[in-house]
């Protein structure tokens, strides 16, 4: 079944002559973006806690979610601090029908303080509404929905209280050792809900990053003292929970249970320094893999073999490591079709001495890296945490934005000028986003001057959610910085194309989004390519709305959509301009 949503005003400015994406070249420069965080209402400032101990978890958070706790349609924001126990709480924040955003976090359930990192949002009881899972330096927390705007933790009776046993701290690299080593705490970097198993039940994937030892002491090449490296650090190792349903009539909400099948999966005897995740299905069998960025090891791509293992295929695929044969400082994820021939592509980010890697898919489920190729190496890249592939233009094609902020001290801090709202301490950690325009063909440019509000001010960027936060059609952004503001860009492009915004239901799932789901939207005598997969970029949980530019097709035929299941529906086609809802078997 497909369900209309509000049909738009066609764009006033005219789209390309043509179905395939005009050059980016042939477009003169102008902003896509504007910073609305003042007018939004999302008044929000990272906090960290005392800073000169150099504790590694305060560089490395925080993230951010874009969803729709209450079902009316628009995307509320989560947003999460990193200051301790005893600092201030995360807040959650409700999007009203004028567009701007009410802190609504007092009593919500979701004002919790701690070392927060990132947080994953799914429908873990099948009830129609989406809960929240958050992964802080020291274990992970469950929060479920109660469907009045607000949430209670069920971490214990969810059986995800258990600490993950990390290894024994041993320095990998020369190290100061002040002699006391306190216990080592679970580090849940970033999470995943994923139906591993096409149940119909939301598993969970955890990915950790290190066995972080607080006594050690790193410091700078001059010696001063800076913020340790992930090789200073045994890795974590990335735990899978199964999703074994829910006991009927024993609370409201039903409150599922996890089962760790770590081991059993085949994941328990390979460590991660992991950053960031990605579940979709790589190998084109139908059944969701796990592509784990590892920050300065080999990228892991875990195979699905359809009986609850996995296999790490990240070498043979291509994935490991970048087109030199080496490990990266490997970040954030972003897939998407960059070359529009159906199949995804993998874009990740690295530190500023290396380069962020784009790897184009071809043939199926092998990939190569093909960065310089794209036109995507020596525009001063910073450190890059998070990014996504969209189309903010609309024109057909895919385009890339990251965000950058440093992890050891720069040489040459930004001025007081260039950052006047940033403290000197992080001045020497502070860079500039990066944004670049594709042309549909796997080639990108960089057009960052031209988006003064997303890129002028240098900051400590970490977090990038994406999605069409204000409805009207376009993709804009959230971004979370260290010891800074969050910051909420809304997108200005000039529209060079329509859109179409698929939402896709699993009714027998209790109306919950279709993650893992892969749609392809057929109009213009082209197939453009979407997933709908939430758990992407650095620490964020996204729209799962799949939206589509569509350049200058004004029709479109059809809608083919590969539910989580295996399954295959074809829809019928739409105008544009709009956002729909397709359901299995509907």
């Amino acid at each position: 079944m497909i369900i209309g949503g509000c049909k738009q005003p066609k764009p006033a400015a005219s789209v390309a002559s043509n179905n395939a994406p005009a050059t980016a070249s042939s477009i003169a420069p102008a902003p896509w973006f504007a910073d609305v965080t003042g007018k939004s209402g999302l008044q929000f400032v990272h906090e960290v806690g005392p800073v000169g101990n150099y504790a590694l978890p305060q560089i490395m958070g925080s993230g951010a979610a874009l969803f729709d706790f209450d079902g009316d349609g628009r995307l509320d924001a989560y947003l999460i601090q990193n200051a301790g126990p005893n600092g201030p709480k995360n807040q959650l924040f409700h999007q009203e029908p004028d567009g701007t955003f009410r802190d609504v976090s007092a009593g919500s359930g979701l004002d919790v303080a701690g070392y927060g990192m990132g947080v994953a949002i799914g429908d873990v009881n099948n009830d129609g509404l989406p809960d929240v899972l958050l992964c802080e330096y020291g274990g992970i927390r469950l929060f479920l929905n109660n469907g009045n705007g607000t949430f209670t933790e069920v971490t214990r009776e969810a059986g995800l209280s258990e600490a993950p046993p990390m290894p024994s701290p041993q320095a990998t690299v020369t190290c100061v050792d002040t002699g006391t080593h306190p216990e080592i705490r679970p580090w849940p970097m970033c999470a995943a809900f994923v139906d591993l198993k096409r149940s119909g039940w939301l598993d969970l994937v955890v990915v950790s990053y290190v066995a972080y030892d607080p006594s050690r002491q790193c410091t700078d090449p001059t010696g001063k003292p800076d913020y340790c490296g992930p090789a200073d650090f045994p890795g974590g190792i990335t735990r899978v929970y199964r999703n074994l349903g829910t006991s009927p009539g024993v609370s409201a909400p039903a409150i599922p249970h996890f089962q760790d099948i770590t081991s059993a999966a085949g994941l328990a005897s390979a460590p991660s320094w992991g950053l960031g995740i990605v579940a979709a299905d790589f190998d084109g069998d139908g059944w969701p893999d796990l592509l784990i960025a590892n920050d300065g090891r080999p990228n892991q791509l875990w195979i699905n073999q359809h009986d609850g293992t996995f296999k790490n295929q990240a070498v043979e695929r291509g994935l490991a490591y970048s087109a030199a044969g080496q490990s990266a400082g490997n970040m954030g994820i972003a897939l998407g079709d960059v070359q529009g021939d159906g199949l995804f592509d993998v874009y990740i980010t690295h530190l500023t001495d290396e380069y962020n890697a784009l790897w184009i898919q071809h043939p199926r489920g092998v990939f190569t890296d093909r960065t310089a190729a794209a036109g995507l190496i020596g525009h001063g890249q910073g450190t890059g945490f998070g990014t996504v592939l969209a189309d903010f233009d609309l024109d057909g094609a895919l385009d890339l934005a990251v965000v950058n902020g440093g992890v050891l001290r720069s040489a040459h801090p930004v001025s007081q000028a260039d950052a006047p709202n940033l403290a000197p301490y992080w001045r020497a950690y502070a860079q500039r986003n990066q944004l670049f325009a594709g042309d549909g063909t796997g080639h990108f440019r960089d057009v960052s001057s031209a988006n003064a509000g997303f890129r002028a001010t240098p900051n400590v960027a970490r977090g990038l959610a994406y999605g069409d936060i204000f409805n009207d059609g376009s993709v804009s952004l959230l971004v979370t910085t260290v010891a800074g503001p969050a910051r909420a860009y809304r997108n200005i492009a000039r529209r060079r194309g329509h859109w179409l915004e698929v939402r896709a239901i699993l009714p027998r799932s209790g109306g919950r989004d279709a993650y893992g789901a892969t749609v392809r939207v057929r109009a213009g005598g082209r197939q453009f390519l979407g997933l709908v997969n939430p758990a992407s970029s650095y620490l964020c949980g996204n729209d799962p709305r799949v939206h589509f530019g569509l350049g200058k097709a004004d029709h479109v035929q059809a809608i083919d959509v590969d539910w989580p299941d295996g399954t295959h529906e074809t829809f019928p086609g739409e105008i544009v301009d709009r956002r729909i809802v397709v359901r299995e078997g509907m």
